[in-house]
């Protein structure tokens, strides 16, 4: 049994992860910190977890006496918290923070187990992808294995109002986003710099698909760097709780066939990633840890359509199969979510 800590419990992912973790079968939550609501009964604040457990929140942090921390911060605060408390070598830790996502003088690994999965398995630390990065990196992966992305690709997402948070701001409020929409971070949104990082991660050294024979010669410039390739991504409010449904426009003579091929391949052995033949919907994920994505040609253009739920697949969901590939555990234990047709 896998013996949990968990730091910042008391908001969206807190409560997310708590609900998935009292029905792991090979977990056990020893603590839910939150200093402002110590004492408390959980479900106090995760009202849906009322009838569910007794747990309380806590202000003490017994490392000692778990496996593995969860960091539930908000960005930054990860990095300060370990500046400022010691947590035991043999302790492991998932951060959903940002702080840890980009390659540096760190051992932390990141979590995105299509394309991580055996370094998760043998990792200490991992740092637990962005929502708007996980659906749009799933979108764009197999891509990038294939060559195609050698031009500027144009990505659409839209996100539920729970990737905001839980601390009500002037756009989270339902008076505000309720029949409504707008972007938000155009072109500079945080999570391109780990989109870029995987893009590059597993592009190939040349374009397998270019303009010609220069276009097929040429060495690729890394995404995202001066002269390279960019995702020119716009972020949406969506006026509905959950999930992510991003669209990606990519410029290609690769054809149809191939490309569904590939994908299809790309994503055989992902657990949770599938790719469907018809045209997807968000309903498809929400309350799920599965992403699900789609390709259709129009011409030179690839469209591809691909969807999570920003709070589980985006998120804690993932967190949980990041832990599942750190000790041993069956990748799925504990995520066997289904989504409701309605």
């Amino acid at each position: 049994m896998v013996k949990v800590g968990i730091l910042g419990a008391a908001g969206y992912t807190g409560g997310e992860l708590i609900r998935l973790l009292l029905g792991h079968p090979e977990a056990e939550i020893v603590f839910a910190n939150s200093e402002s609501n110590a004492g408390n009964p959980v479900s106090d604040v995760h009202e849906g977890l009322l009838g569910d457990t007794d747990l309380k929140f806590t202000d003490q942090m017994p490392f000692d006496s778990v496996d593995v921390v969860f960091f539930c911060f908000g960005h930054g605060k990860s990095e300060a918290f370990l500046k400022e408390h010691s947590i035991p070598d043999g302790v492991k830790i998932i951060d959903l923070a940002q702080d840890f996502r980009i390659k540096g003088s760190h051992d932390y690994v990141y979590g995105l187990p299509e394309i991580n999965k055996a370094e998760i398995a043998e990792a200490r630390h991992v740092a637990n992808p962005g929502c708007f990065a996980t659906c749009i990196q799933l979108a764009l992966l197999p891509a990038a294995a294939m060559g195609l992305l050698t031009s500027d690709v144009s990505v659409n997402a839209i996100t539920g109002s729970t990737g905001a948070g839980q601390k009500p701001g002037a756009t989270t409020h339902f008076s505000w986003r309720n029949n409504n929409l707008s972007i938000y971070k155009p072109f500079t949104h945080q999570h391109l710099a780990e989109i870029y990082q995987s893009l590059n991660q597993i592009r190939p050294s040349q374009p397998l698909h270019g303009d010609g024979v220069e276009g097929a010669t040429r060495s690729l410039i890394p995404m995202g760097e001066p002269g390279g390739a960019s995702v020119d991504f716009i972020p949406y409010r969506g006026d509905f709780a959950r999930g992510i449904f991003a669209t990606a426009v990519i410029t290609t003579d690769a054809t149809e066939d191939e490309i569904v091929r590939a994908y299809k391949d790309f994503y055989a052995p992902a657990a949770f990633t599938h790719y469907s033949d018809k045209a997807i919907d968000l309903k498809q994920v929400v309350n799920t840890n599965k992403a699900v994505v789609h390709c259709e040609k129009y011409g030179r253009k690839l469209l591809v359509t691909a969807a999570i739920d920003n709070l589980l697949k985006g998120a804690v969901g993932q967190a949980v199969q990041n832990m599942n590939l750190m000790f041993g555990i069956s990748e799925t234990a504990g995520l066997k979510l289904k989504a409701s047709a309605f």
